[in-house]
């Protein structure tokens, strides 16, 4: 299938629609909430939030979009300045705020519909490393400061400093790790002493070479996965 942006918003989160049916779908639930397709469930993919010096060092022959678009605006122009204001009104949300959170911290969203988490990021930025159970799973949460706010300042490369995470299972070759921040940026497993960057990478060590699994997350604001997710966990991981 392909999709478009409908123009809609379900509480305040983007619709989009997909080409063949002209079906409405949830963006952050990936499922169809009108149309022949209601009901439909697309498949989870995990994806990070990184710096671009983070993915050039993982893959320095990866592709990268081209920057000649023809539209006037670049990618490194923010059309929505002061959006992501903690305690600003989410545009045109007039569900019921959870006041656990403020409504535009950030937070990382796991777990299934029966265990929904949300961990705050601004916490794990300081704390480095958050282990836990998500789903029955056996999860690590890592951060790595250094990524901008694509939301804050109208020259996105100087919007205030936020965290890259990332979510992975513990589980290597059948054997259980346990995880410890380690120096520039990057985290060392207590087990066999190997160094780990923010993409689940062993970068040295005896498991040089391995990757951790990824575990189903989402970086988004707390008002949006509280919305969908009001039975949610939350954790605020201490330093």
């Amino acid at each position: 299938m392909t999709f478009g942006t409908s123009g809609k918003l379900y509480l305040s989160d983007l619709v989009m629609y997909d080409r063949q049916t002209e079906s409405l779908w949830s963006q952050i639930e990936g499922r169809a909430i009108a149309g022949v397709q209601t009901g439909a469930q697309l498949e989870r993919i995990s994806v990070q939030t990184v710096t671009w010096s983070q993915w050039r060092d993982a893959h320095p022959d990866g592709w990268v979009l081209s920057r000649d678009t023809g539209a006037d605006r670049d990618y490194g122009r923010n059309p929505y300045v002061g959006y992501d204001e903690e305690s600003s009104d989410p545009f045109l949300f007039d569900g019921e705020a959870d006041p656990r959170f403020a409504p535009k911290e950030r937070v990382i969203g796991l777990g299934d519909p029966g265990d929904p988490v949300a961990v705050s990021l601004k916490a794990l930025s300081k704390a480095r490393v958050l282990e836990l159970d998500v789903s029955g799973d056996a999860v690590v949460i890592w951060a790595v400061e250094g990524l901008r706010s694509a939301l804050d300042t109208a020259d996105i490369a100087e919007g205030r400093e936020l965290a890259a995470s990332g979510a992975f299972l513990r589980m290597v070759n059948g054997r259980q790790l346990t995880f410890a921040a380690a120096d520039e940026g990057t985290f060392r497993d207590n087990e066999t002493g190997s160094t780990w960057d923010i993409l689940g990478r062993a970068l040295t060590g005896p498991l040089e070479g391995s990757r951790l699994e990824p575990a189903p997350h989402l970086d988004t604001f707390w008002f949006s996965w509280a919305a969908f997710h009001p039975e949610t966990r939350v954790l605020v991981p201490s330093e």
